[in-house]
């Protein structure tokens, strides 16, 4: 995930929900988001996207 662009990690997130994917899973990018400090990209991403 170390590799992914900011924009994509947060795709990849709002996709991983969308599709169901194991919690797991979506607790690891939920991580490496924290870890990057962009969570306030998550609220740019959805005013886009809704």
């Amino acid at each position: 995930m170390k590799q992914l662009s900011d924009s994509l990690l947060i795709q990849s997130y709002h996709k991983a929900i969308e599709l169901n994917l194991s919690d797991e899973f979506i607790e690891q990018i939920k991580r490496e988001i924290n870890a990057r400090s962009i969570q306030h990209l998550l609220d740019k991403h959805i005013s886009h996207v809704g």
